[in-house]
């Protein structure tokens, strides 16, 4: 999760993510090298006196300083179409979980099991216990698996929510009658925080969002235990 003075993201706990944090180097270094470029020549043409003929009025730096720009841009556009792509693709998901935004709080349905559902309300900060986080701990984690594609159904009952976990780089709109589609897949076990990210009302900050990632058997031990108690 996020700390104070972090300046860059959160670690990356899935492949998506990491392709993002991967895209965001590699467009953050071709802007320090424009603006490197661009601050040499305006530093260089304030200090120096001088003027170059050849500058004023040739057609070759003028196709440069075009296709350049053209080439840059493409080599922006395609890893990003790439994970653009990427991130719509849910090959024969594992599991699907429904997530339901209400103001505020989200409910959670496990539609592979008959009768496994629950509803996750951040806990007070008087009741939190130590180790816990203010504003971000909720009574209900959603549980899943390890390493298995996961697919994500974000709904809203009421008005617009988004459903968002940083560290997995899933963001998706929670929309009153309309069921949209997300996918994550987590490369190894911890519990990773979000919150509704669509200004929802009043207690918009306080519906945090908890993931905690298992292996296989220990979720399958957890989905028992949850189908016992219903």
């Amino acid at each position: 999760m996020a700390h104070p003075a972090q300046l860059g993201f959160q670690d990356a706990a899935s492949p998506v993510m990491e392709e993002l944090l991967h895209f965001h180097d590699h467009a953050l270094m071709i802007v320090f090298l424009i603006s490197a470029l661009v601050l040499y020549i305006i530093i260089a043409m304030v200090s120096t006196k001088l003027t170059n003929k050849f500058i004023l009025d040739s057609q070759e730096i003028e196709i440069v300083w075009t296709i350049l720009p053209a080439v840059i841009l493409v080599l922006i556009a395609l890893p990003s179409l790439r994970i653009l792509y990427l991130m719509d693709e849910i090959n024969d998901p594992h599991l699907t979980i429904k997530a339901m935004g209400h103001q505020w709080y989200w409910s959670y349905e496990y539609t592979d099991y008959e009768n496994l559902n629950f509803d996750a309300y951040m806990v007070p900060t008087q009741d939190l216990t130590p180790g816990q986080f203010r504003l971000l701990e909720t009574d209900h984690r959603m549980v899943i698996p390890v390493e298995s594609p996961i697919r994500i159904l974000v709904s809203a009952e009421d008005v617009l929510h988004s459903w968002a976990v940083p560290s997995m780089g899933v963001k998706m709109d929670a929309v009153p009658g309309r069921l949209n589609q997300t996918a994550l897949l987590a490369s190894r076990p911890g519990v990773y925080y979000g919150q509704c990210s669509e200004i929802c009302g009043a207690n918009h900050s306080f519906m945090p969002i908890v993931i905690e990632t298992v292996p296989l058997p220990h979720f399958e031990t957890w989905s028992a235990h949850q189908l016992d108690f219903a």
